[in-house]
């Protein structure tokens, strides 16, 4: 059956992972064009427009978390779902080993990686029969760092910033825009949503990732849902969350809302966030043969690679710029020049001493050059009650879980975006105590814990552009060794040297959080939105 299926199913994922299609570019594009390009917000979503480019050009992961992997199938009635299985775990093992995704399944008990992204529920595949004769098979690919910004209300609730929210059209307006509040920028801002209403809780979270199948540019159905959505998309970017969570005028790309029949006794209202590297494909198959006939979506083929990216976005990398990504600036080690924008530039090569990091302030951005650790949440929690593999005094641990390749000459970095760092947040502070780390790169920023260790001891947090996977791997220049590797790949210990690594800094050692000033000032105007709309 279906020889060429396997196949197929492979050439899927590999284009969902690296190429985003054409109206998930336009989008971007869009909110690119509302953003002033000397802002935070503008220089990131051109870093974003270029990291684009350069998956498309390598076919590399866009971002370096490449997600639980989700099918919905269709099928026609006689097809053999059984046979379908297996070849789409073959395709998923195949597209693991050639570094097309992460190994990202993970044993719940024990941690164990499992190394080929199989493992109980993973991949997650729906399948469907309908009375059509081909196959339409949609693959999602969304990322832990999104995933964790999901959020389900039960209404009536008490809101914050918004009051009560009913069983009616206003209360979902309500759920909706604090949906969008709460995520930040730790989703990876610009983001897009999809929005279950009805149903049970599970029911209610399948129909809101569902609502990401649509075409970001399709229109709704149901009036009132439609008015809804376009209501969304005028509000939601007057909360000035911005991309990445540093302030601006687009926070939100794309809403989609569906709704199903509930219980009496219930009244769920779920929302699915998905970061700007909205990658979700689809194929209609030939059901004799297995091959694709057709892609769902618009292969955005050079649709965004945008002349001049490079030119605006955070580029440490010679050719057309100096080292400090300011045309003719090659500022020394330690010194620093002045960017379009009026923020500072500042080049730091490891380790770092506590004088240079008190010099940084919130705004700046650090091109550091040197050696950098990677180190999540497997890592964090073993250096609490142990010590570390490598002199950590000075260093610089960057919150990633990059995506590696081994060949005959070593290990190779593939993708090596930043991962939202609030979950170590129970950890951060005691482990830069305990070790003088002096720098924490990451996305989405970190608490209040965090803040008082970075002032008490010396450090900074800085943002890297969440999911410009490619962009960070081109800053690093050798692997020098792992530890922790029976962790798995993602949540081992990573020694790398880098060279011109740009990131902003967002908390510094003065007591500053420019995460915690945005969360402030997104409120006050979430609450300007609390007055009812929909009668």
């Amino acid at each position: 059956m279906m020889g060429k299926f396997e196949d197929s199913v492979y050439d899927l994922i590999v284009e969902t992972s690296t190429n985003l299609p054409g109206d998930v570019r336009r989008a971007v594009a869009a909110g690119r064009a509302l953003e002033d390009k000397a802002t935070r917000s503008g220089l990131a979503l051109a870093t974003i427009t270029q990291n684009i480019g350069m998956a498309e050009l390598q076919v590399s992961p866009i971002c370096q978390d490449t997600g639980m992997p989700t099918f919905v199938i269709h099928t026609p009635v006689g097809v053999n779902q059984l046979e379908m299985k297996r070849d789409i775990q073959s395709a998923i093992v195949r597209a693991t080993r050639d570094g097309k995704l992460r190994p990202n399944s993970v044993d719940s008990l024990t941690g164990a990686n499992s190394g080929d992204n199989l493992g109980e529920g993973t991949p997650v595949i729906h399948f469907e029969q309908w009375e059509e004769e081909h196959i339409d098979i949609r693959l999602i690919l969304k990322g832990g760092g999104c995933e964790n910004k999901n959020i389900q209300y039960s209404l009536p609730a008490e809101l914050e910033g918004l009051g009560k929210a009913g069983r009616d059209l206003d209360g979902i307006r309500k759920c909706i825009l604090h949906a969008v509040y709460q995520a930040q920028g730790q989703g990876c801002s610009a983001g897009f949503i999809g929005v279950g209403v009805g149903g049970d809780r599970t029911s209610g979270y399948e129909l809101a990732k569902k609502q990401l199948l649509r075409k970001v540019d399709d229109t709704n159905p149901i009036p009132e849902l439609r008015q809804l959505e376009d209501y969304i998309m005028e509000n939601a970017n007057k909360l000035g969350i911005g991309t990445m969570g540093f302030g601006g005028e687009v926070t939100l790309l794309g809403c989609k809302v569906g709704a199903m029949n509930r219980l009496p006794a219930s009244f769920f209202v779920s929302v699915a966030y998905n970061c700007w590297a909205f990658r979700r494909q689809g194929v209609l198959i030939d059901a004799g043969t297995g091959e694709i006939r057709e892609w769902l979506y618009e292969r955005g083929f050079g649709i965004s690679a945008g002349a001049g990216a490079a030119e605006t976005s955070l580029d440490m990398k010679t050719g057309g710029a100096g080292e400090s990504g300011v045309p003719g600036v090659h500022p020394a080690a330690g010194e620093s020049a002045d960017t379009a924008s009026g923020a500072r530039e500042i080049r730091l090569t490891t380790p770092i001493s506590e004088e240079d990091i008190r010099r940084l302030r919130v705004g700046d951005v650090v091109i550091l050059s040197g050696e950098l650790h990677t180190g999540r949440d497997a890592l964090h929690k073993h250096l609490i009650d142990h010590e570390s593999p490598v002199d950590l005094n000075g260093a610089v641990i960057y919150h990633c879980g990059p995506v590696m390749l081994k060949d005959e000459e070593g290990w190779h970095v593939t993708a090596a975006g930043p991962t939202t760092s609030i979950r170590e947040e129970p950890y951060q502070g005691d482990i830069i105590k305990k070790f003088g780390i002096r720098a924490v790169i990451g996305k989405g920023g970190m608490g209040a814990r965090t803040l008082q260790a970075l002032q008490d001891h010396g450090g900074v947090y800085l943002n890297a552009i969440g999911g410009a996977a490619q962009y960070y791997a081109e800053c690093i220049k050798k692997v020098d060794g792992v530890d922790f590797l029976e962790f798995g790949i993602p949540e081992a210990m990573w020694h790398l040297t880098i060279d011109g690594f740009a990131a902003i800094v967002t908390m510094d050692s003065h007591g500053n959080s420019l995460h915690a000033d945005v969360e402030k000032d997104s409120a006050g105007k979430l609450a300007l939105l609390r007055e009812t709309v929909f009668k």
